[in-house]
């Protein structure tokens, strides 16, 4: 009798516990808030990414756009927004994009000499759903960045000390200088 009362009990217990969230996800589905926080700079070296002499591009527009992966249709799309004097943008955005690829893409610079968008890091994905086990609302996709029409000269001894001249041999004339 005491067993029966015991899982009685459980059988309540997990039932009352459980309630809330079957009321939750049964209920009106919450609009989902993402805050996407990203950095573009100038690729000071020309070498498609950053290094200690990159610099950040106050000014740069960069603009969301996601697009369904079955039908390739847009289901949103950000304004255009400029990045801060530390390259540095903010975009939020509300509900779940699951079923669809979400691109910050790179519109230009407002930088004649660092124009070139990188093939590299011309756009970054950024998930927007909750239900791919990331949680929170920040989301902070790759930096992106343009390219600075000609290398700066300490660019061979920071890309040296990184040890990306160790076969310069090899690289001849390639060789940023």
């Amino acid at each position: 009798m005491a067993k029966a009362c015991v899982i009685t009990f459980l059988f309540f217990f997990i039932c009352i516990s459980s309630s809330p969230t079957f009321a939750s996800a049964a209920g009106p589905s919450k609009q989902n808030k993402y805050i996407i926080v990203g950095r573009v700079y100038c690729d000071t070296c020309r070498v498609e990414f950053e290094t200690k002499l990159s610099e950040p591009i106050n000014g740069a527009v960069v603009k969301l756009e996601c697009k369904n992966r079955t039908t390739e249709a847009t289901t949103y799309q950000s304004n255009e927004i400029a990045t801060n004097p530390s390259g540095e943008y903010r975009i939020e955005v509300t509900g779940d994009y699951e079923d669809s690829d979400c691109d910050i893409n790179l519109i230009r610079s407002p930088r004649d000499d660092c124009s070139e968008p990188t093939e590299s890091w011309r756009k970054a994905r950024v998930v927007l759903t909750a239900r791919d086990g990331i949680s929170g609302e920040l989301r902070y996709p790759n930096n992106l960045g343009f390219k600075k029409k000609e290398a700066l000269p300490g660019c061979k001894k920071v890309l040296t000390d990184m040890g990306y001249y160790e076969l310069k041999e090899e690289l001849g004339n390639e060789a940023v200088a």
